[in-house]
């Protein structure tokens, strides 16, 4: 049921939300193991789109606000307590046990980067196209590949360049066609999704370096990694003066700021942890599958729901990011793929004697 290797790289598909151990797959209290894997599989594959094409509703939503992009440390912030509390009630209600295992140190460090990952992306939706920054966010092999070479010294095959050169090929066709369209496109969007990315694949080295051989359950490291994240953020907006005239602007639209903000971060942290369950269930291949359709539903749902121009650019950088994708898959998944493409030609070859000796008797 539970996918090992699927388990490490998990900060690829779900957003700065590190899982180090497999656990046991259940859905935070909700436990699936008497309904069929068909079932499991379509009933988590819901939660993730609903929970994200949400999430990405209400995020661009709350950047359509006059003034927001101003205060997008804040709502980082808002989003940070509320991880950490709910993983706090996950830890003490379903976990049983809230003894910490991992580092301190290393939390520590974790917390900066996933500040500025969250921080950054957040950050860029209110200078960049959503979609854009959607975009952007598919491809964290790029920053991971540089950061495993040079933190790691990992050596890489041809097909991850290959895949790092379609990604980086796609962004470009991508931007270039957001800036001929988008009246608002600012280059600073761009600098600023991209640090995100650094900093998301600097996460996934640091993690995979340092903490592989500690048994850290994924719960203890969101609680950790979010709750000092709200503290810098927190330490930082009240150091630059930022903390009163946010709060304000908050208070002045307590609907649009407070009310989607949270709405935004149930659903995120809920879709993070609908993926991560179906990591453990169905394994990573599977997870990145459904995760790159959501995200093109999300894309799709942006350009309905919010109006803006369109261009069949769009369409061709997208297609040859999610070829780079799945470059990535392929190079990671290679054993699996040639079993799964060997266990559908035997069926196939088995179905075709199958039919001809039946043909043979009753001719």
């Amino acid at each position: 049921m539970v996918n090992p290797t699927a388990a490490i790289k998990v900060a690829a598909i779900t957003d700065s939300v590190i899982m180090t151990e497999p656990e046991k797959t259940e859905f935070h209290c909700i436990n699936f193991s008497k309904i069929g894997r068909v079932e499991q599989f379509f009933i988590t594959t819901i939660l993730v789109f609903i929970f994200f094409v949400i999430n990405g509703f209400f995020l661009e939503l709350i950047y359509r606000l006059d003034g927001m992009k101003d205060h997008s440390w804040y709502l980082t912030m808002m989003q940070f307590l509320c991880y950490a509390l709910f993983s706090l009630l996950n830890q003490v209600f379903f976990a049983g046990n809230v003894a910490r295992r991992g580092e301190m140190r290393v939390y520590l460090l974790l917390a900066v980067l996933t500040v500025a990952t969250m921080g950054l992306s957040n950050m860029a939706v209110g200078y960049l196209n959503y979609p854009t920054q959607v975009i952007f966010k598919c491809c964290k092999l790029i920053p991971v590949l540089v950061g495993g070479i040079l933190i790691q010294g990992k050596k890489y095959g041809w097909v991850d360049f290959l895949a790092c050169a379609c990604m980086s090929i796609g962004l470009i066709m991508f931007t270039l066609a957001d800036s001929k369209v988008q009246p608002n496109f600012n280059l600073y969007g761009v600098a600023v999704i991209s640090g995100a990315l650094v900093a998301d694949a600097a996460i996934g080295n640091v993690q995979e370096k340092t903490m592989k051989k500690n048994e850290v359950k994924n719960n203890e490291m969101i609680l950790y990694s979010y709750s000092l994240g709200f503290v810098y953020i927190f330490i930082g907006l009240v150091a630059a003066g930022q903390f009163l005239p946010a709060f304000n602007f908050f208070s002045q639209h307590p609907v649009q700021t407070y009310g989607y903000g949270v709405v935004f971060s149930i659903s995120g942290y809920l879709g993070v942890n609908a993926v991560l369950y179906q990591v453990k269930a169905f394994g990573a291949l599977t997870a990145v599958t459904v995760t790159t359709f959501r995200k093109m539903v999300s894309i799709i749902v942006s350009f309905i729901i919010f109006s803006k121009p369109f261009t069949i650019g769009y369409i061709w950088g997208g297609l040859v990011v999610t070829l780079g994708i799945y470059l990535n898959l392929y190079s990671n998944n290679k054993d699996y793929m040639y079993s799964l493409l060997h266990r559908i030609l035997q069926h196939r070859i088995n179905r075709q004697k199958q039919v001809k000796l039946e043909h043979g008797d009753i001719v």
